[in-house]
């Protein structure tokens, strides 16, 4: 569990740079192109739909987490195409980040009401749910970018591959 809210960004701006990463390594003209074949709702939302939605989400925990209400507003930005969706990420993150900074870390044990029921939740946890949000659409956009056959950056530099052929020299550094 992060202790402060600066710990807490400063994990966060390494999943924004892997979410950047992904959206980046993108080809332009297919990915904005792209639209699954089936399905309702955010399962038939094209690409643009969901890096928009990404960048609106990042400011629904955010007012969730400051007792704001969790009332989810799309961004003011427009996603009209693949040159949109790089800056829309870059401009909620820092909106994200300046309605973090500064906030008490009390706040993280604070109990904030659910959206729907009368049961509550840590600050913490809030933070947590923006977390796995992002990793859960960009997940969506990389598993759209392997079913077209368009190249994923590994997650941590290396494939599964690479780290299966290092088992034999761990092994052996690590007896």
């Amino acid at each position: 569990m992060f202790k402060d809210i600066d710990a807490y960004l400063r994990y966060y701006d390494g999943l924004q740079r892997r979410t950047i990463r992904d959206i980046s390594a993108l080809p332009a003209a297919e990915a904005d192109a792209y639209r699954p074949a089936t399905g309702e709702g955010e399962k038939a939302w094209p690409i643009g739909a969901l890096v928009r939605h990404i960048g609106g989400a990042r400011l629904y925990f955010a007012r969730a987490y400051r007792h704001e209400g969790w009332i989810f507003d799309d961004p003011a930005r427009a996603v009209e195409s693949h040159a949109d969706w790089i800056p829309l990420l870059e401009e909620t993150y820092a909106d994200f980040r300046s309605l973090l900074e500064g906030t008490p870390p009390e706040w993280l044990e604070r109990r904030i009401e659910m959206i729907d029921t009368d049961n509550s939740l840590a600050g913490w946890r809030i933070l947590m749910m923006c977390l796995e949000h992002e990793v859960h659409h960009r997940s969506q956009i990389d598993t759209y970018a392997g079913l077209n056959k368009w190249d994923v950056p590994h997650i941590y530099g290396r494939s599964a591959e690479q780290v299966g052929a290092e088992r034999d020299r761990q092994r052996a550094k690590h007896p």
